[in-house]
């Protein structure tokens, strides 16, 4: 039996990064404040609360003082650097570089008097980076998930258009359009396509991976967006594809006689060394399997 771990699964860069600069403080300090979840995978977050790292939220960030606070690689409001500030709090920034650079295109689009375009992000609305996004607007942009919500758009209005960085690609051009089949030709809309291509490009390769083996096993947590997406895209190309959480949720009934080829993948926020453990689990049911017979 072929037992295979997508090699293109598991963190993207902006997250090995702060998990990278979270385990760097833990091991000076042995202790750590995260605002927010650092990653939205259960596991991991357990992993690295038993090193030290306390998750927090906003609120508890108006009450510390003194401390050190890691913000995470979804990216923060203004709003958080000013309260940082005022609370001598030192912030160790792990915010991805591409939603960094993001956040700079939409504040400086937003800060242009001689513009009077309407800011929209194509995004998840209250999702970390999206909340970071609009921070930049002083909460005038607005959210669209899809196209049926582009009726909160004034068409007679310039538009510019963002995106959140993990939002699929075919999505962001049904958008894109949408405005342009709406809008009068007097309206002036920009599109801006700021969506990662390292999480992108995961969707054609995953799709290419998930075909490839008769039983299809992702990992993820359900906290994920992204892994619920992924998990659809999976689903799609082969429907033998069952989306765990942890060990216990792995059947071994999915292990029927004929699969000769199982594919092990997740989402972006999936920690390999889980996807890993799934494995050598499937390892050890298929020699019982075999020893029995």
């Amino acid at each position: 039996m072929v037992i295979e771990i997508d090699s293109g699964s598991g963190f993207c860069f902006g997250v090995v990064t702060a998990i990278r600069k979270a385990e760097e403080e833990l091991e000076k300090s042995g202790r750590l404040y995260c605002l927010g979840d650092i990653v939205h995978n259960s596991a991991e977050v357990e992993r690295l609360r038993s090193k030290g790292l306390i998750t927090i939220s906003h609120d508890d960030l108006e009450r510390l003082h003194d401390v050190k606070v890691l913000l995470r690689a979804h990216g923060e409001p203004p709003s958080t650097y000013d309260t940082a500030r005022r609370n001598n709090i030192e912030i160790i920034d792990a915010t991805c570089p591409v939603v960094l650079q993001l956040q700079r295109r939409i504040k400086q689009q937003s800060d242009d008097a001689s513009s009077d375009a309407q800011i929209v992000i194509y995004g998840k609305r209250g999702h970390a980076e999206v909340n970071g996004l609009v921070g930049q607007t002083d909460g005038r942009a607005i959210v669209v998930e899809n196209v049926d919500q582009l009726d909160k758009l004034d068409f007679s209005r310039d538009i510019a258009l963002y995106s959140q960085t993990t939002k699929p690609i075919s999505g962001f051009k049904q958008v894109i359009e949408e405005i342009n089949a709406r809008k009068p030709a007097s309206t002036k809309f920009m599109s801006y396509d700021t969506i990662c291509r390292q999480v992108a490009n995961r969707v054609d390769c995953l799709r290419q991976f998930a075909a490839s083996h008769q039983l299809l096993i992702f990992v993820s947590d359900p906290k994920s967006s992204n892994g619920k997406s992924l998990f659809a895209e999976c689903r799609e190309v082969n429907p033998n594809s069952h989306f765990i959480t942890d060990l216990s949720q792995l059947n071994p009934k999915w292990l029927t006689d004929g699969i000769e080829s199982i594919g092990i993948c997740g989402a972006t926020s999936t920690p390999r060394w889980l996807m890993e453990q799934v494995r050598d689990t499937i390892i050890g049911l298929t020699d019982n399997n075999s020893d029995e017979q």
